[in-house]
């Protein structure tokens, strides 16, 4: 994670400190590339909180840690987990610009929910900054999530996931909340396995061409995981 650990935005699932942040670190993309290289990893997840204190919410540090990675030439698939910047149009084209591998953006929830669980996100934005990002570049691998158990039906969560599709969303992940403190949203209902299993059978049917659906189920759960399971596909499609 990136941009520190306080976020500028108060979701109502969400366990991490609302408040002012510090300035972004200048030698935090040099880190992160260090740390890839002692790990000796091969799938790079990079996410943040949000930072709607700076004018264009994290984008230049999201750059800077991809194009790190980028020129070290450490053969890593980069997958970033970008807020929404505001719908910044300019902020999003550098962050595509550089050429991540995926870009995920979750909606979280479906909404008619957004007023209570993401109170400064706006849904349509999201589904925006998924849709541009793709329609930017056709090779680009897009990806959202959403949790369960907040309060949404059935068929909320399944227009949900055909928006998605229309937007040209190629992975999705959905999971169970579980309730970081009593301060947060309560749970509404803790979601079957066997419900679960028939939401990855629906988005399977919707042509995503990865889902990632049940109980433990997070945003960046068995994210390379889920890359090499099409990467035959991904590379004929990018051909």
């Amino acid at each position: 994670m990136i941009l520190g650990d306080i976020c500028t935005r108060n979701c109502a699932f969400c366990g991490v400190t609302t408040g002012r942040p510090l300035p972004p670190d200048p030698d935090e993309p040099e880190r992160l590339c260090a740390a890839v290289k002692e790990l000796g990893l091969k799938y790079v997840v990079i996410t943040s909180v949000t930072r709607d204190d700076l004018p264009d919410g994290g984008a230049a540090q999201f750059v800077q840690a991809i194009e790190a990675l980028h020129r070290d030439n450490l053969n890593v698939e980069i997958e970033v987990l970008i807020p929404d910047f505001r719908g910044s149009l300019s902020a999003l084209g550098r962050v595509v610009a550089a050429r991540p591998t995926v870009l995920n953006h979750n909606v979280e929830t479906v909404p008619r929910l957004y007023r209570e669980v993401r109170p400064q996100a706006k849904y349509r934005r999201s589904l925006e900054v998924l849709k541009i990002a793709k329609s930017s570049d056709r090779r680009l691998l897009t990806k959202s999530g959403l949790i369960l158990g907040l309060g949404e039906r059935e068929d909320e969560v399944v227009a949900v996931m055909e928006d998605l599709r229309e937007a040209g969303c190629d992975f999705i992940t959905l999971g169970q909340y579980l309730r970081p403190s009593l301060r947060h949203h309560e749970v509404i209902r803790y979601v079957t396995p066997g419900e679960f299993e028939q939401y990855k059978v629906t988005g399977q049917e919707m042509g995503f061409l990865g889902v990632a659906s049940g109980p433990l189920v997070r945003s960046s759960f068995g994210a390379e995981d889920m890359w090499q399971s099409q990467e035959s596909e991904i590379y004929r499609m990018k051909a």
